[in-house]
C-alpha cells in the first residue's frame, strides 16, 4: 500500500468518525427531547441535520476520489466501499432524529399524555446497539458487531408491544390521538435507528470478515461460523 492511499485513508477514517460523533449526539438529543419536551431544543436538532448531509457528500466525495485515484483492491477497496455505505447509513439515522424532535414537538402541546416506559427502554437499546455498530467499526471487532446484529430482535418486539399499548389507548381517550399517533411514529422512528446499527454491523463483518450477511437471518448473521477477527 502506497504511503499516499495510506494517508488518504486516515483521513477518510477521522472523517467518518466525526459524522459517527455528530449523529450519535443528535440522536441521543432527540430522544431526550420526546422524553423531556422541549420545543426550542427539538428545533435546534432539526438544524443540525444540515451538518450531517454536508459530512455526507463530502465523504462520498472522498471515497470516489480515492476509488479513482488508487485503484484499491482486498481490504483497503472493502473499507471505501464500507465507508459509503456507513456514511448512507448515518445520514439516513440523523433523517430519523429529525423526524423524532418533530413528533416531540407535536407533543409540547399535550401534557396529558407520557412517553410509554417501554419507548425509553427501547430508545436506551436503539441507542446502545448504534454506539456499540460505531464502536465495532472504530475498532473492527466481529465479536460486538454480531452481537448487535442479534439485539435487533428485541427492539421489533418493543415495538410490537408499544404500538399494540397507543392503539388501546387511542380507543379509550379519542382527545388523545393526535399526541398519539406522534408518539407511535417516534416508536417506528427508534425502531428503524436500530435496523440502521444493525447494517452498520452487518458492513463492519464485510469489511474485516470479506462476508456479506446483509439480508440473512439476524440469528444467523450474529453466530456465522467464523470466529471474531478471523481474516477472509
Amino acid at each position: 500500500m502506497s504511503i499516499h492511499l495510506i494517508r488518504d485513508l486516515d483521513h477518510l477514517h477521522r472523517s467518518v468518525l466525526t459524522m459517527c460523533g455528530r449523529v450519535e449526539e443528535m440522536i441521543h438529543a432527540a430522544v431526550d427531547a420526546l422524553h423531556k419536551p422541549d420545543y426550542e431544543r427539538a428545533m435546534e436538532i432539526i438544524r443540525w441535520d444540515d451538518d450531517v448531509d454536508r459530512m455526507d457528500v463530502e465523504i462520498e466525495e472522498e471515497c470516489l476520489k480515492l476509488l479513482a485515484l488508487h485503484q484499491p483492491v482486498a481490504i483497503d477497496l472493502r473499507r471505501i466501499t464500507t465507508v459509503l455505505k456507513i456514511g448512507a447509513e448515518l445520514e439516513r439515522v440523523a433523517d430519523l432524529g429529525v423526524s423524532i424532535a418533530e413528533r416531540a414537538c407535536g407533543i409540547v402541546r399535550s401534557p396529558e399524555i407520557t412517553v410509554p416506559d417501554d419507548m425509553k427502554d427501547m430508545s436506551a437499546q436503539a441507542l446502545d446497539m448504534l454506539h456499540r455498530s460505531i464502536d465495532a467499526y472504530v475498532h473492527l471487532d466481529i465479536r460486538t458487531a454480531r452481537e448487535v446484529c442479534l439485539q435487533d430482535e428485541a427492539i421489533d418486539k418493543l415495538n410490537r408491544e408499544i404500538i399494540e399499548e397507543l392503539t388501546e389507548l387511542m380507543k379509550r381517550r379519542p382527545d388523545l390521538v393526535e399526541p398519539a399517533m406522534h408518539l407511535f411514529s417516534a416508536s417506528r422512528q427508534i425502531e428503524r435507528i436500530a435496523d440502521h446499527a444493525t447494517n452498520i454491523a452487518e458492513d463492519v463483518i464485510y469489511l474485516v470478515q470479506g462476508e456479506i450477511v446483509r439480508h440473512r437471518n439476524r440469528a444467523e448473521s450474529g453466530t456465522a461460523s467464523r470466529p471474531a477477527g478471523t481474516a477472509p
